[in-house]
């Protein structure tokens, strides 16, 4: 009988020489030609898609398929309405990040009646494997990780355009560059727009600067103030994306570890409440008293940031405003201090003020840089401000479905109104839709309703299938 290991080392080998190693994956630093450029190169400046790599659709797939296995609320809404298609012939730009969840969005809308041009609000969110999935399945997806700003641009560009087959009628916007660029390049036909939809503080702003200033000629909703947005999105997932994003880029242990947390809207306490509950010391900054007075009353010191920010290991931004963060600040910081964004823009932390001689920028792995002082100091920033928790897909599918859910209804909403229901405003999503969103979700907790009395409705006043609260509740 021959030798245990004179027969391993062959069947090694053997195998090994048969193994494929590759995952389908691609790796997160693309460098090269801009995959338009490309385009643009064969003489295709108005291609059908354009993604990184076409080739990497069956991982793409099978990420998709995994998302949609945890995001049952959405898959409830397409299954229900599928038949009906409430988004019959309606056009929809969509502007958002483009990961596994947006796509079971994405097919969602497509089976609901809708056409789709997508094009993503972040250079380095986009899941390449997945958007070539979405444009293997036919869908008109201009993205790809690593995007120069000429591409982004490019990329939103090719959604908006009208053309002999393609004349928008709906907008799904995630920080209002798609609304932005539409009205300022193609006003004739943003005027044809039946209504945008918007998911991010900073997108919401913008429109209500529009709408100050007379320039919002169409209907939008606001679909970041919904609740199903504010207090499962915004609050749950940054509470558990922000550790595991943390983790995946830095290998951090937490405990112990000193943090300032700039913000405490609903991204910042999930954020706070993740950090405390992992044993570090949390400060809070706050321009708001009531949200300093909720920070207090939670248990963290309110602080200006010029007050701890030589001692702390790790900085969150989480505002949705600009300079928060400034060279000054890092200046300041201790070696190894780790700055990060949980804010939809990438203004929070002034990147741009870093990018000087006298600094050296080291990429040591995937959306992580140290940047390097004279002196040898180094902080570690990651995403280059941009969202930390996208950059590094580490969000959980489950809320992203409430969110989505959420978006797809204010679609179906503005889309299907009678003309005269809204004016050139920005709006709430009803809150008969708030909550049907999280009736939606329900069954997967095996969860049963109460159900009130016809007495009962009589004397709070409510109908007894909702909705249960006035708009001005506070959940």
């Amino acid at each position: 009988m021959p030798k245990l290991s004179a027969i391993v080392p062959t069947i090694i080998e053997e195998d090994v020489n048969k193994l494929d190693l590759s995952d389908g994956s691609s790796s997160d630093e693309d460098e090269g030609v801009q995959p338009h450029e490309k385009a643009i190169a064969a003489g295709q400046p108005n291609p059908a898609y354009c993604v990184r790599n076409i080739e990497q659709h069956a991982f793409g797939r099978r990420e998709i398929e995994i998302a949609e296995q945890e995001m049952p609320g959405i898959m409830a809404l397409r299954a229900r309405a599928k038949d009906d298609k409430p988004l019959k012939d309606a056009k929809i730009v969509g502007c958002t990040h483009i990961n596994a969840q947006t796509a079971v969005l994405i097919e969602t809308l497509a089976a609901l009646g809708a056409t789709v041009r997508w094009a993503a609000c972040n250079i380095y969110s986009t899941q390449n494997e997945v958007a070539a999935a979405l444009a293997h399945a036919g869908y008109a997806i201009f993205a790809w990780r690593g995007e120069s700003e000429e591409a982004f641009w490019w990329c939103i560009d090719q959604c908006c355009t009208p053309t002999a087959t393609w004349t928008p009628n709906m907008i799904l916007d995630d920080g209002g560059d798609a609304t932005h660029l539409m009205l300022k390049k193609h006003a004739a036909a943003f005027k044809h727009i039946k209504g945008i939809v918007e998911e991010s503080v900073t997108g919401v702003h913008r429109l209500y600067q529009l709408s100050k200033a007379g320039k919002l000629c169409v209907p939008a909703m606001n679909v970041n103030d919904s609740v199903t947005k504010t207090k499962f999105d915004n609050l749950y997932s940054c509470r558990e994306s922000i550790i595991d994003a943390l983790k995946r880029s830095t290998d951090l242990m937490f405990g112990g570890k000193q943090s300032v947390v700039c913000g405490y809207g609903e991204v910042g306490k999930g954020c706070c409440q993740a950090l405390k509950a992992l044993g570090c010391v949390v400060y809070v900054t706050e321009i708001d008293p009531i949200c300093a007075l909720q920070a207090a009353m939670d248990g963290f010191r309110v602080v200006k940031l010029n007050e701890v920010i030589r001692q702390v290991d790790i900085v969150i931004t989480a505002t949705g405003n600009k300079g928060v963060v400034t060279r000054e600040h890092m200046e300041r910081m201790k070696n190894g201090c780790v700055v990060c964004n949980m804010g939809h823009s990438n203004t929070e932390v002034d990147v741009h003020a870093l990018r000087t001689p006298d600094l050296l920028w080291e990429r040591v792995r995937s959306q992580v840089d140290h940047i390097i002082w004279p002196n040898g100091k180094r902080i570690v920033l990651l995403a280059e401000g941009r969202l930390a928790n996208l950059c590094c897909s580490s969000l959980p599918s489950f809320v992203v479905s409430v969110t989505a859910a959420t978006q797809a209804l204010a679609l179906i909403e503005l889309y299907n109104a009678p003309h005269h229901r809204y004016k050139a405003d920005v709006y709430l999503l009803p809150k008969k839709m708030d909550e049907y969103v999280a009736s939606l979700h329900l069954p997967t907790f095996d969860a049963h309703l109460t159900e009130l009395t016809d007495e009962q409705a009589k004397y709070l006043g409510l109908n007894k299938v909702g909705p249960f609260k006035p708009n001005y509740y506070r959940y």
